[in-house]
């Protein structure tokens, strides 16, 4: 999702650090915490409020949340869109970051009596969290580095936030574990770091790090263009992959979560148990972006890549089927979103590598904020036509053969893509009949 901002050409705070004094490696050290204290932070609250919720309503109901954090991300989208149009970015940021804060110590005080309307709220406002400061961070980066560092210095700082993941699920457990920290005391936790970020990103602005530049690409919508599909075949054949994806993940993640609720009825159990595997999924996403990535683009190539997550999600989806235990369910997880966060992310960039930067501006902000929210709901309708609306009802175990055809069609399309992608990364990116040879 790519939220914009016309608030450009501001100044920075004054500061003794200004762009052109302070050292890359201090300003990408500085940015590598800043996105570890956000995900850390966010792996605070992510298992607590899946564990809450399971408790609360229990995991059947997870298809129903879901869309409704799609159409409430619609909405958050658009109210932040506006007002970074009226106020200076920096202060929103901030100002996000304090009210967030505050947010979190009012649901742990509301939890002290849990009913199903606050945890439900509480699921939506963490997931909403999580993408408004990825989001925002990454804006207020672009804002440090030209194109010229940013391609140096983003792997470095995105590590930032796979570190982060790791060590927030391993805190997480830690403090249910070892200590008299209870589920609803990690919000507690998540608040803490957030102020913790408000600091740093605050210190960081008076040191002048943050310099609005103007925008290389710019849009007269934040929702990008969807004629940019409809008008490219290459670019059509890019956004079927990745929507697909979207589409399986609520099925697998359904299977795991009910899983997981099958196996550890107590709470604070549950919350230890999902904030270690978040953590064991991000030590795995680490060790396939760092391993085994560079060997499968270097050796088989881009589309080879692609192929991977399709591939291993069959692989375990089936697995669950045939053998539908935690353990397994465990596994598909880890081949659709540890997958996603590494190999997969990897090989998608390299897609548009050879596109016009404004035709890749315009199809990636549709993709990012709307087409990832509508597929979504496409999955989680998807369950709720086969667990609850036909007349024969699956078990959730049987939606593995949906998740089986979702990868199937997935890995088609991977295939026609495939002939495209080699005929585009023949040709010279500055070649002006890129566009049009794609034509639908």
């Amino acid at each position: 999702m790519q939220i914009l901002n016309s608030n450009q050409g501001r100044r920075s705070l004054p500061g003794p650090w200004s762009k052109g004094r302070s050292s890359p490696a201090i300003r990408g050290g500085l940015l590598f915490a800043n996105f570890f204290l956000i995900i850390l932070a966010f792996y605070h609250l992510k298992p607590a409020s899946r564990s809450l919720f399971i408790e609360s309503l229990g995991a059947d109901e997870l298809p129903q949340v879901w869309i409704g954090v799609a159409f409430a991300m619609v909405v958050v989208i658009a109210f932040y869109n506006r007002l970074v149009e009226r106020v200076d970015r920096l202060r929103v940021v901030l100002g996000s970051l304090l009210l967030f804060a505050g947010l979190l110590v009012v649901f742990r005080v509301l939890l002290a009596k849990p009913t199903e309307e606050v945890t439900v709220c509480l699921y939506i406002f963490v997931d909403v969290l999580g993408v408004v400061l990825v989001e925002q961070f990454w804006s207020l980066t672009n804002s440090i580095y030209n194109t010229r560092e940013g391609k140096r210095w983003y792997g470095f700082v995105g590590t930032g936030g796979l570190v982060g993941g790791v060590a927030g699920g391993g805190e997480a457990a830690m403090l249910i574990r070892w200590t008299p920290m209870q589920t609803p005391d990690l919000l507690l936790a998540g608040a803490a770091i957030l102020m913790l970020i408000f600091v740093l990103t605050w210190v960081m602005a008076r040191l002048g790090l943050y310099q609005e530049t103007h925008p290389s690409v710019k849009t007269e919508t934040a929702a990008g263009d969807w004629r940019a599909l409809r008008h490219n075949r290459y670019l059509l054949l890019i956004a079927a992959v990745l929507l697909l994806a979207q589409a399986a993940s609520p099925l697998v993640e359904f299977q795991f979560l009910k899983s997981v609720e099958g196996v550890y009825s107590d709470l604070d159990a549950r919350t230890a148990f999902l904030s270690m595997f978040f953590s064991l999924m991000g030590i795995i996403s680490i060790g396939v972006n760092l391993g085994l990535t560079p060997v499968i683009h270097r050796r088989l190539g881009v589309i080879a890549g692609l192929l991977v997550q399709p591939m291993m999600m069959s692989l375990c989806s089936g697995g669950f089927w045939a053998y539908p235990t935690l353990f397994t369910a465990a596994a598909t997880k880890i081949s659709d979103r540890g997958l996603s966060y590494s190999i997969n992310r990897a090989s998608k960039e390299l897609l548009y590598v050879p596109l016009d930067p404004v035709l890749i501006y315009q199809a990636k902000a549709w993709i990012d904020m709307f087409g990832y929210r509508i597929f979504k709901v496409f999955g989680s309708l998807l369950i709720l036509l086969f667990t609850h609306w036909l007349p024969v009802k699956w078990g959730f175990t049987q939606l593995s053969w949906v998740t089986l055809g979702l990868c199937g069609i997935w890995m088609w399309i991977i295939l026609i893509l495939r002939r495209y992608y080699l005929r585009i990364s023949e040709k010279p990116l500055e070649e002006p009949k890129l566009s049009g040879e794609l034509r639908m």
